[in-house]
C-alpha cells in the first residue's frame, strides 16, 4: 500500500491521489489533430478494436465496409485514438496507434503534449472506457463527447518519471494477465472442438469400437455400425403447430443451451414476436428448431413446457422409436451442419430459412434398440457435463482475470499503490 501522503483529487471516480500529484483537464494533456485524406492512396486501413488499433484485413474484411476510403483522416504511429460516439455500446473506446494509415473521419485523433506519456493516459482513458465514466460527460442522445466536453473532463497528473514508471509496470503486468487470458480461452475452444468430435463420433459409431460397420448412404456420416437403421426425419417425427394456448411460461432456445425459459440468459440467439398470440405451443420432450439458425446448429430437445416465437419449427417424436434423449445429440451432430445450410436460403447471411419439407427427408443413422440409444445418451451426458464444468471453471477464471486487471490499472493509475 501506499506511504506517502494523500489527498482527495475533487473528481469522483478517482478519490484519493498522491498530494505530488496534480489535477489537470484533458485539453491540457492532449491536442486534437485532423488531417483529411481526400484520395485515398493503398494506405493502411487502422481500425479501433477490443484488441487495440490494429490495421484491417481488406483481404478477409469484417464488419461494415464503406463504399470509398476517400475522405478518411490520416493518423501516425504514437497517435492516440478515440471513439467518442456512441460511448455506451463501442466495445473499445481509446488505443494507440501502431502504424501510420488511414482511419475513419468519426475518429477522435490525438497528440500528447510534452510531459505526458502515451501509456499511461491509455491506461487511464482504457479503465474509464471500462467503467463507462466517459457516459455521464455526454450531452447527446447517442452518447457523444464533442472534443470541447472531452478537453474540459478533469485528470490527474503524476510527474513524467512517475507516469512512464507506471506505465512500464502495468505493461508487464497486463501482459501477463493477458497471456493466461489468451490461453484460457484457447484451451476453452479445444475443449468445445472435442465435445463436438466427441458428441460425432458417438452418435455416428456407437460405444462399441469392435462392431462391425457398413456404409450408411450418407455422404457425410460414412459408415454406421451394421445393425444401426438409417431412416428420414418424417419417420419417427410430425411437425406440430399448436397456437392460443394458455400457457403463460415462454420459451426461447439457445445453440449452447438448448431450450430454455425466456430470460434466464441474455437472449442473443433468438427471433421472438410480441404478440403471444401467435406462439407455438412446446411440450416436454419434441423437438424445437430456430429455423433462421438451424444452419448453426440452433436446434434442441425441450425440457420444458410453454410457448416459443412462431419463428421456430415444433417436431413430436415418436418416442417408441427413438428416445428424445439420444435424439438431442444426434440433431446437434456437428457434421449436419453443412446440410441443414444447404437445406436453408434467405436474402442476407445469418437469415437462412430452413425447409422444414426438405428437412423431414433428411437421413439419420440410429441404433434400433432403445436400450442402445439410451447407453449413448447416459455416457454423452457424462462426458459433455464433465467438459462444460471444464470450461464454465475457464470462464470463471477469465472474468476474475479481467476484473483483476482491470482493479490493477486503476489502483495504479490513480496512485492507490506505488511501483517501488
Amino acid at each position: 500500500m501506499v506511504n506517502r501522503e494523500m489527498k482527495y483529487s475533487g473528481i469522483e471516480w478517482i478519490g484519493e491521489i498522491p498530494k505530488c500529484w496534480e489535477i489537470t483537464k484533458f485539453k491540457y494533456v492532449m491536442k486534437k489533430d485532423k488531417k483529411i485524406a481526400k484520395k485515398y492512396n493503398d494506405e493502411n486501413i487502422i481500425s479501433l478494436t477490443k484488441s487495440g488499433v490494429i490495421i484491417r484485413d481488406l483481404e478477409n474484411p469484417f464488419g461494415k465496409m464503406p463504399a470509398s476510403f476517400d475522405g478518411y483522416q490520416h493518423v501516425e504511429e504514437g497517435d492516440l485514438l478515440l471513439c467518442l460516439f456512441d460511448i455506451d455500446v463501442t466495445p473499445r473506446c481509446v488505443g494507440i496507434v501502431k502504424n501510420n494509415g488511414v482511419t475513419s473521419p468519426a475518429y477522435s485523433r490525438y497528440k500528447l503534449m510534452d510531459g505526458f506519456d502515451i501509456n499511461y493516459y491509455n491506461y487511464l482513458l482504457t479503465y474509464l472506457d471500462d467503467e463507462k465514466i466517459l457516459l455521464s460527460y455526454t450531452k447527446s442522445l447517442r452518447n457523444t463527447l464533442t472534443d470541447e466536453y472531452f478537453g474540459a473532463v478533469s485528470t490527474i497528473k503524476p510527474s513524467l518519471v512517475e507516469q512512464q514508471k507506471i506505465a512500464a509496470f502495468l505493461n508487464e503486468k497486463t501482459s501477463h494477465i493477458d497471456n493466461i487470458i489468451e490461453n484460457t480461452k484457447k484451451s476453452i475452444e479445444n475443449l468445445k472442438a472435442y465435445k463436438q468430435s466427441l458428441i460425432t463420433e458417438t452418435v455416428t459409431k456407437g460405444l462399441d469400437s469392435n462392431v462391425e460397420m457398413k456404409d450408411s448412404g450418407i455422404e457425410w456420416v460414412k459408415k454406421v455400425p451394421k445393425h444401426w437403421r438409417v431412416n428420414k426425419v418424417r419417420y419417427f417425427m410430425k411437425e406440430k403447430s399448436v397456437k392460443n394456448h394458455p400457457n403463460e411460461m415462454i420459451l426461447s432456445l439457445y445453440r449452447d443451451y438448448g431450450v430454455v425459459p425466456k430470460n434466464s440468459r441474455d437472449d442473443n440467439h433468438n427471433v421472438t414476436s410480441l404478440n403471444t398470440e401467435t406462439y407455438k405451443l412446446v411440450e416436454e420432450n419434441e423437438l424445437v428448431i430456430n429455423k433462421m439458425k438451424a444452419w448453426q446448429g440452433s436446434l434442441a430437445i425441450s425440457k420444458y413446457e410453454g410457448i416459443i416465437s412462431p419463428a421456430y419449427y415444433i417436431f413430436a417424436i415418436d418416442q417408441k422409436k427413438l428416445l428424445p434423449e439420444f435424439l438431442h445429440y444426434m440433431f446437434r451432430n456437428p457434421v449436419y451442419i453443412d446440410e441443414y445450410k444447404r437445406l436453408s436460403a434467405g436474402i442476407r447471411p445469418g437469415q437462412w430459412d430452413l425447409n422444414k419439407d426438405e428437412f423431414k427427408n433428411v437421413l439419420y443413422a440410429y441404433p434400433e434398440s432403445v436400450q442402445e440409444q439410451k447407453k449413448i445418451a447416459e455416457f454423452l451426458d457424462e462426458k459433455t457435463y464433465q467438459i462444460d464444468s471444464l470450461i464454465n471453471q475457464k470462464d470463471k477464471l477469465i472474468v476474475e482475470l479481467e476484473s483483476y486487471k482491470k482493479s490493477l490499472i486503476y489502483e495504479y493509475v490513480t496512485g492507490k499503490k506505488e511501483v517501488k
